[in-house]
């Protein structure tokens, strides 16, 4: 299962970073950049997920002293979720320069944008 996923992940990079060298509309880009950067958070996942270990709860089911060897590290994990929120953020940055390059310049096309300065 974790080959399967580590598989998915790096097959959406591909078509993420394909997307981004291929196409000339901004927001196509856009697009294509976010599912890169999803496939990176299904590969950060999926080189943390351990068959058979369980979640990183410390409880009557897991003993402290068993913890290393039958609990999932939490890290990867909590890397991920923090990738995902500055993702979130760099995806809004890039729409909001999309949106004003539109406002000014009425195209998306990155050929149409010659000059240096706005």
């Amino acid at each position: 299962m974790v080959f399967i996923a580590m598989a998915a992940g790096f097959i959406l990079i591909l078509i993420g970073f394909y997307g981004a060298l291929t196409n000339r509309n901004l927001l196509r880009m856009i697009v294509s950049f976010t599912l890169a950067d999803t496939g990176v958070h299904i590969v950060l996942v999926a080189v943390g997920a351990l068959p058979g270990r369980t979640a990183p709860i410390l409880d009557a089911s897991v003993p402290v002293a068993e913890a290393v060897t039958r609990i999932v590290d939490p890290v990867p994990q909590a890397l991920v979720l923090t990738a995902i929120v500055i993702g979130l953020g760099v995806t809004t940055l890039m729409l909001a320069y999309a949106y004003r390059l539109f406002a000014q310049k009425g195209t998306l096309d990155i050929a149409k944008f010659t000059e240096l300065k706005w």
